[in-house]
Parts: C-alpha cells; structure tokens; sequence
C-alpha cells in the first residue's frame, strides 16, 4: 500500500477562494474585512510572518495593517492598544505576535482580545464556545487539521481517533473538534510524549493526528545545553517520535508538527554546514513520512500539508469575526 499524499497547498486554495467571496461581498456593503496584526519589538521571525500574512490578506481582499510598538511598552499601555481595537469598528480582527518582551504575559495581552476579534480562537472565550460547541473561531492549526481529515474522510461515526499531543491551540481543540456530533464522532484518545507505550496506542488508530513538535524540543535543548556548557554543539538522536511499525495499516495519519532541525551530522556528530558556514536545516513533521506512507492509506506531507491550510483558516476566521461585527 503506499498512501494517498494529502495535499493541503490544494486544499487552502479552495479555502481561500470562498474567502475571497466573501470578503468581496463584504466591502460591496460597505463592511471590508480587516486584520490587525500587533508586533511589540524586533523579531526577524515575525517578519517573515507578518509579511506572509499581508501578502495572503491582499491576495483574497482582507486589508491588513501592522501595528508596530517598541519593545519598551509596558503592560499597562499594550493592554490600552489591544482596547483600542477591540473599540475599533473598521477592524474585523486582532492577531498578537509572538513573543512579546519577557516583561509582558503573554496569556493576559490575549485574553485581553475581544472574544469577536479573536481570528486565533485561542482566547477562554472562544475555546469555551469551542467545549460547548457553539461555533465561533476555534486555533487556526486545530480546524486545519481536521479540516484535511473531513475532506479525506466523510465517515468518522465510530473510529478511532488518537492525538499524540495535549496543547492548549492544537492537540485538546483538536479532541473538542471531533467530539462535536452526538452520532457522528469517532473514538477519541489523547497522548503525549509521557504516554507509556505510545505505540500501543497509535497501532489501534484509524485516524492519528500528531502534534508534539519532539525533534524540535530536543534541538531547541541540546542548543540550550550547548550554550550553558561551553561546549561543542552535538546533534542528538533527533529520529521521528512517529515510526512506520507504530502506525496501523490504512490509517490516516494528519501530521500537524513543524520541526526545523540539521539535515543530519559529521563524523564528529557536529551538525551539517551550509556554504556560508550557517548550520544546514530541513523541515519535518513528528511521524516518519517514508516508511508511514508505506503503512498508511493516506498522509499529509511537512511542509505543503497542514501548514498551508492554518493559514488559510486564520483568513477564514477573519471573515467568521467580520460578519459577527456587521
């Protein structure tokens, strides 16, 4: 059996051309849909985020703007910007960039993020709605997710379904998700990287969503240790948590992590190097693509398949708030 590739790039492309709709029958009424984006402070990775964003705004018709404030806001004030768009009546939708200074928590400037705003969904209000299924803008990533599952399988009513991963914005939204239909749901069961035997558990999986972001965590770490020792830096045992023989034959395997780590090492275990002395980086999932495809009746690839699709949701949940406002 070699598995069916789910192809997310597709699929958000479907996505946003709903999107695209709507937001044209939006501003023929007069109510343009429009995302503000808040950066506090200087960080080449939100760069690049933020400008991915105002490039996929412009391109279904959401207006996008850019707050930018110093990094040297304090609390107090940052709380009063978020209330001023929260009172802003041409902005459909409020997005936080992460991370804020060390002086700011993180958890109370998004609350502070009026619950009709909240285009993440990953305010206590939205994920309240989310518990009680009462509709709303749930996590980007989690709806993603599931999405790619509903759009490979309309029968769900019975399955097992496992999550490896219990995050607050993908692995327990997630869970909430597949449980919204009294007859309709499949089984859920969620684990993470202290389950015992998780393999277990992913065996008997027809559906296996996997979001524990682990080579990732070990990267980050041996980086960390690296630092604090002085010492060479070694790339660990950075193998994938998900192998083929921990799969079950014909399952659907949705892979939700994104890990940045060295495409692999010397013979003295120091990671590969680029032709400009920078460290030789690939991007991966949690679950071994190669062998899993072998195993599986279909997947999603890292990068192209639930990455292309949280993007096209958040665009998405920007509607959902700007038809809530009008």
């Amino acid at each position: 059996m070699t598995a069916t590739i789910i192809d997310g790039e597709a699929i958000a492309s479907q996505i946003k051309q709903q999107v695209a709709t709507d937001a044209a029958k939006l501003s023929a009424a007069g109510k343009t849909p429009r995302l503000t984006a808040v950066q506090v402070g200087e960080n080449p990775a939100s760069k690049i985020y933020t400008n991915m964003q105002a490039r996929e705004c412009q391109s279904v018709g959401i207006e996008y703007e850019l707050k930018y404030l110093t990094e040297e806001i304090t609390q107090g004030e940052l709380l009063d910007e978020i209330e001023a768009l929260n009172n802003d009546p041409s902005v459909s939708g409020v997005i936080l960039q992460m991370p804020l200074p060390g002086h700011i928590n993180p958890h109370e400037m998004q609350i502070a993020i009026s619950p009709s705003k909240d285009v993440e969904g990953i305010g206590q209000s939205n994920l309240g709605h989310l518990f009680h299924g009462q509709g709303g803008c749930a996590p980007c990533t989690a709806i993603a997710a599931v999405e790619l599952l509903r759009r490979t399988c309309d029968d769900l009513a019975g399955k097992e379904a496992v999550i490896v991963g219990h995050s607050e914005i993908v692995g327990k939204p997630i869970a909430m998700l597949l449980l919204q239909s009294l007859r309709e749901s499949p089984t859920v069961t969620v684990c993470h990287v202290a389950t015992r035997d998780l393999a277990f558990h992913t065996k008997r999986a027809d559906i296996l969503f996997v979001a524990a972001g682990v080579s990732q965590a070990k990267w980050r770490a041996a980086l960390r240790q690296a630092k604090a020792e002085g010492k060479d830096l070694l790339v660990p045992d950075l193998s994938p948590l998900i192998s083929g023989g921990m799969i079950k034959d014909g399952a659907i395997v949705i892979d939700v992590a994104i890990n940045r780590i060295p495409k692999g090492a010397d013979e003295n275990g120091h990671p590969l190097k680029r032709d400009n002395g920078k460290t030789a980086m690939r991007t991966v999932g949690d679950v071994d693509f190669d062998a899993a495809k072998e195993v599986a009746s279909a997947i999603t690839p890292v990068p192209g398949g639930v990455g292309p699709v949280t993007v096209a949701m958040l665009l998405k949940n920007t509607i959902i708030c700007a038809k809530v406002m009008h």
